[in-house]
């Protein structure tokens, strides 16, 4: 195992390479960095100036090799919207990110579980049909409409949780219950299907004829084989849910402010809680304002995290199925 871990870690430098010239790319896609961080009346000498003070007047390889000098010493520039650091501004909202993915991973994982072996177990009846159509309808709906009618109905109506802030654990059930909605809906038709298929085995079968009871059948022989596709989930959905709660805060306190001013305010406030729970508000602000050190740090963060989520699901996929081979 130690010799395939330090193959996939050797095999992700490449990946790291290209992915770092990618994203040093984005500021020459969005213009030129000078005229984003100028205003307007600037004159040539304050442009060429700043260019030989950022080192933009370089060739264009020595200026990425630059730029890859400052990451590996975590600099990735000073975002001019925020005056700050922008690595910094990623990475303290990444407790409230953890926070919130962990537990729409978990609440995921539990319903998307128990309801896919339920409906395996129970196939073909109206329980089976009510979870199928529980998984395509969460499936089916997008993510900031599922934000808006949950806001309507708690927040609006109810009274019975904010619709926005980070300051209490009730503002963590609106963004968690939304995610856990859109994230279990995948899991429960895999999980169903996969149960369906190893409860045919032969070994099943054999565990059965030796009169093990039913949950010593499913959970000891079936279930183990059917998590497979739970990992896969999980690690394409994990970047995800760090993304947005990378911007919840940020999305959050923007809400606040033009909600307080709008009239009929609760319109605009499920607007902004819908905003906060489709994307990560840090990097879409960093894009609407031009400040590429944010977007370049926002993204890298994002991409990083990608790739360890892929990283651990495939040692996991061996760990959880011997036939899976570490080669």
């Amino acid at each position: 195992m130690a010799r395939y871990l330090l193959k996939r870690v050797i095999q992700i430098i490449p990946v790291l390479l290209i992915l770092t010239f990618i994203i040093f790319c984005l500021v020459y896609v969005a213009g030129d960095p000078v005229a984003l961080m100028l205003p307007p009346e600037a004159g040539e000498e304050a442009k060429a100036a700043l260019r030989e003070a950022l080192g933009l007047n370089k060739p264009f390889l020595e200026q990425f090799f630059i730029y890859l000098g400052n990451l590996l010493r975590g600099n990735f520039g000073v975002s001019y919207q925020y005056n700050q650091d922008a690595l910094s501004l990623v990475l303290e909202r990444m407790p409230y990110s953890l926070q919130l993915a962990s537990v729409s991973l978990l609440a995921s994982v539990v319903i998307g579980i128990v309801l896919g072996i339920a409906a395996a177990q129970f196939r073909n009846t109206p329980f089976d049909l009510l979870v199928n159509g529980f998984a395509a309808l969460g499936q089916a709906m997008p993510g900031f409409w599922v934000a808006i009618m949950l806001i309507l109905v708690f927040a609006v109506n109810l009274h019975v949780l904010p619709v926005s802030g980070a300051d209490s654990w009730k503002s963590l059930v609106l963004p968690a219950a939304t995610l856990t909605l859109l994230t279990s809906a995948k899991i429960i038709p895999l999980i169903r299907s996969n149960m369906i298929e190893v409860m045919q085995q032969d070994y099943i079968r054999t565990a059965r004829s030796k009169g093990l009871s039913r949950g010593k059948v499913i959970f000891k022989h079936a279930f183990k084989n059917t998590l497979v596709p739970v990992i896969t989930i999980i690690a394409m959905q994990l970047p995800t849910l760090i993304a947005v709660g990378v911007g919840a805060i940020v999305g959050a306190q923007l809400g606040v402010k033009i909600a307080k001013k709008s009239k009929p305010k609760f319109i605009l406030k499920l607007l902004c809680i819908a905003m906060i729970l489709v994307g990560c508000q840090l990097i879409y602000r960093g894009v609407a304002n031009l400040d590429m050190t944010v977007v370049q740090a926002g993204v890298m963060a994002v991409a990083v995290i990608t790739i360890l989520a892929n990283l651990i699901s495939d040692v996991a996929y061996c760990l959880i199925d011997p036939t899976i081979k570490y080669q």
